[in-house]
Parts: structure tokens; C-alpha cells; sequence
């Protein structure tokens, strides 16, 4: 059981690195594939659950919006027992010309050889219906 000193740095290079790429062009939106594994990442999304890093693309290509703009309020990173590192964003964003909304999602990234997956990735809106 190792854990990982570097886990702050990390979390945070890697929420900007793939903020970057998923709020970019929509058209480059597909290279966030390669921050999943082909078979051993899983994904809940307001609640659909996928498996795999090709289900997952399919998932976020099937997104309706065009553009994204986002706002983190608080990063916090956390390290795993196994060397990885636990990442929970809070934030708002804005999908096209939809009103603002809050956001969370929680990363597991997981080391493999020099680097890193996602192994799991839960977002919602935080959207309150009283």
C-alpha cells in the first residue's frame, strides 16, 4: 500500500488537462477517449452507467450541446491506497445558451505503468427539484 505523495499535483494537471479537451472543439471532444481504459473504466452520468472507454466516447459524443464553459469552485484530491489519486470538482457550467448550472464529478484515477486512467467517473447536476 503506497500512496502516491505527488496526489495534489497530479488531480489537479489532470482536471485540466481533461476540462481542456471536453469544454474544447467539439470535433476534438472524441480524443478524451484516451483518458479511459479500453475495458476497465466505468462511467455514471445523471445516472446511465457505461463500461469501457468506446462506450464512454459514444456517450459523450451522443451529448447534445455544442459548447461548454466551466467554472470550478473547489478541487479536492485525495490519494488511493494503490497509488492512485481520488479527484471531487465542484462547479457551475453553461451548455450552449441553457441557464447556469452547478456540477460535480468525481474522478478515480488509477496508475497503470507510468501513467494514468480514469477507472471511475461520476458526474450530475446539481439540480434540485423540491
Amino acid at each position: 500500500m503506497t500512496l502516491n505523495p505527488q496526489f495534489q499535483q497530479i488531480g489537479e494537471t489532470f482536471v485540466k488537462q481533461y476540462y481542456l479537451i471536453f469544454d474544447g472543439d467539439r470535433d476534438a471532444r472524441e480524443k478524451i477517449v484516451n483518458f479511459y481504459h479500453a475495458d476497465m473504466s466505468l462511467m455514471s452520468f445523471e445516472g446511465s452507467q457505461v463500461q469501457g472507454a468506446a462506450m464512454i466516447l459514444e456517450k459523450v459524443k451522443a451529448l447534445s450541446f455544442q459548447k461548454i464553459q466551466r467554472a470550478i469552485t473547489t478541487l479536492d484530491c485525495q490519494p488511493t491506497f494503490d497509488g492512485g489519486v481520488l479527484v471531487n470538482i465542484l462547479g457551475q457550467l453553461k451548455m450552449d445558451e441553457d441557464p447556469v448550472h452547478g456540477f460535480a464529478q468525481t474522478f478515480v484515477l488509477k496508475p497503470l505503468n507510468d501513467s494514468f486512467y480514469i477507472q471511475h467517473d461520476s458526474f450530475r447536476l446539481v439540480i434540485h427539484n423540491a
